[in-house]
């Protein structure tokens, strides 16, 4: 159960908002005032996994609050309850680190409808693009783990090892950030993927959760591929040969485990199963600036690419053989 914090020095403003929230399922904890309200998650990190503040309070005031409260536990959501007249104030607290803010008098429905808002954008935003996001928000997905059909993709620096034995530690973060891991992550947004990991030098995205869009396949497919002319686009900018970057592209397509997994004190949106394996493995087969994908994502697109089959490959794992498919291009 998702466990909101509410703090104001009114008791009045207190129980209107437990009232309201505990409507929605939430359970919610009451802290008379700044000082109560930081010493509660000091006591214990994971003591809400939302607070709400109010901006005017004697002592510390909610700014100071909700920042004392984001250094001890940064995975908190936190949101600013305020007055119209210092308004201002409140949403300049939101271009330094603030998850939000609420006006009062607040309307009930559209209180809760925010909290949500805030609470689902704040543990999304870095896997998803804003599109996915906005979706999300109007659907109310939740993110429980459930059984989904997904496309996974890895992609991989081929000779990885090698190249960062010539680099300095600052030319090792500068390729990997600039001419790898940003413009990539960018084309998983454009194809409405999401984001799951970085692992040394690879990449892991999901199509296909938590939002559902039509030919998960095929954009799986077509990121891949925008992916790869990418870094044909960035080598040519390098210069130094020595310096290309190559990349191999596994994709596999199935029913997987999708939620968020984890502990108290790291989570994280992720997917297990099947395709993520064979992707991996996939992945890990690929030549420079090759994508393989499995029989169950070249049957999905099959009339509208290029590929050339591999026939009786036997993968780490897995008990028999098959046909897997190198991707040339588009049809």
């Amino acid at each position: 159960m998702t466990k909101i914090m509410v703090v104001d020095d009114e008791a009045a403003v207190r129980m209107a908002l437990k009232k309201v929230l505990e409507k929605d399922g939430y359970e919610v904890i009451l802290a008379e005032n700044g000082t109560a309200a930081v010493n509660l998650i000091k006591d214990c990190y994971q003591a809400a996994d939302i607070v709400i503040s109010d901006f005017k309070m004697p002592g510390l005031d909610g700014l100071e609050t909700l920042t004392e409260i984001g250094k001890i536990n940064p995975e908190i959501t936190r949101i600013m309850l305020t007055g119209y007249a210092t308004l201002d104030r409140a949403i300049d607290s939101v271009n330094i680190g603030i998850d939000g803010f609420l006006t009062k008098p607040f309307d009930n429905n559209e209180l809760r409808a925010k909290v949500r808002e805030f609470n689902m954008k704040r543990r999304l935003k870095q896997f998803v693009s804003e599109q996915v996001l906005s979706e999300l928000q109007k659907v109310g997905e939740d993110l429980i783990p459930k059984r989904r059909s997904v496309s996974i993709l890895f992609a991989d620096i081929r000779g990885f090892s090698a190249m960062s034995e010539k680099m300095t530690p600052k030319e090792l973060s500068s390729m990997l950030n600039h001419h790898f891991f940003k413009p990539l992550d960018k084309i998983v947004f454009e194809f409405n993927g999401t984001l799951d990991k970085h692992v040394g030098d690879s990449i892991m995205a999901i199509f296909g959760a938590p939002m559902a869009y039509d030919n998960t396949a095929m954009r799986t497919v077509s990121c891949a591929l925008k992916m790869r002319d990418k870094m044909a686009e960035i080598n040519q900018t390098l210069g130094d040969a020595s310096m290309r970057i190559s990349i191999g592209i596994g994709i596999s397509t199935g029913e997987a485990m999708v939620g968020i997994f984890g502990s108290p004190i790291k989570k994280e949106y992720t997917a297990h199963g099947m395709p993520v394996i064979l992707a991996s493995r996939l992945e890990r087969m690929a030549k420079e600036d090759e994508i393989l994908v499995c029989p169950a994502t070249y049957e999905a697109i099959k009339t509208s690419v290029q590929a050339r089959p591999m026939d009786g490959v036997m993968l780490k794992g897995l008990e028999k053989e098959m046909t897997i498919y190198s991707i040339i291009g588009k049809a």
